[in-house]
């Protein structure tokens, strides 16, 4: 009866801009609730209404929410060169930071000398991987440091440009909590760093290579860039997978908090 429809309008509504745990025993349906039939359908409303999602009579509330993220344990991205600062995006802005030097301007070097996949910057007998493999019939193949560049992936001229006595190639050899402090003095790159580190990621190379990164190393990265976007006023809603996977009780403590200041923001977890 329409009493409790309204009853049930107000329980919908409760459960948005909250943090939502999803429990139960192995084979209880959890991952078919939410994957199946939440994620699908809620991805079906906002990208693409031809994703199929799970049996069920319907989902309300769907005005209240603007986008549906998924965040979960799958890899950043399968080539080697795709690392943390390319992931969240301060590897432009540090790329920019660069060519804006005097001497950078002097050369005339764009921001596009700085990065390791445009030719002219990188060193070009690794073509800026930082290792060379050798194809060895019937075996695995053999990746070494690259003996030009010692898997630095620039070539000299280009690491002859300082910042702060630093190279490009230094920085993204940095851990990512001694890159935040860094460029503490750079608002928008400190911000996105911090973020890494308050998920307890400030020990990865901000140059890491995301083929090396645990399925849970890669999901805080992505919560990281989630994070370092978020405004208040969100209604956005994001699913996770089992987020605490092999975390140690202290970096569980960090992903709650981070969590919970995704819901302060409005949106729903």
């Amino acid at each position: 009866d329409s009493s409790t429809s309204r009853g049930l309008g107000d329980v919908y509504k409760r459960q948005l801009g909250v943090l939502t745990a999803v429990t139960g025993v192995s084979g209880s349906g959890k991952s078919t609730l939410v994957n199946d039939i939440l994620y699908k359908r809620l991805y079906a409303h906002f990208y693409d209404s031809r994703t199929r999602s799970g049996n069920h009579d319907g989902i309300a509330g769907l005005e209240h929410i603007t986008d549906v993220i998924a965040i979960d344990q799958t890899p950043l991205g399968r080539s080697p060169r795709s690392n943390p600062a390319t992931y969240i995006g301060v590897y432009d802005e540090i790329r920019h930071l660069f060519s804006a030097l005097p001497e950078s301007v002097e050369r005339s070097y764009t921001p596009g000398r700085f990065s390791f996949n445009v030719r002219g910057g990188r060193c070009e007998e690794c073509a800026g991987e930082g290792i060379v493999v050798t194809s060895l019939h019937f075996m695995p193949d053999v990746e070494a440091p690259c003996p030009s560049c010692k898997g630095r992936r620039y070539n000299e001229e280009t690491m002859e440009i300082l910042y702060r006595d630093h190279s490009i190639a230094d920085i993204l050899a940095m851990p990512i909590e001694e890159a935040a402090d860094f460029f503490e003095k750079q608002g928008l790159i400190a911000h996105k760093l911090d973020t890494l580190c308050q998920l307890g990621l400030g020990y990865l190379q901000l140059g890491q290579s995301c083929t090396t990164l645990s399925g849970g190393e890669a999901q805080r990265v992505k919560l990281g860039f989630e994070l370092s976007k978020v405004k208040r006023g969100g209604k956005k809603f994001y699913i996770l997978d089992e987020p605490t996977t092999g975390l140690h009780l202290s970096d569980i403590r960090k992903l709650l908090d981070a969590l919970q200041r995704l819901v302060d923001a409005g949106n729903t977890v």
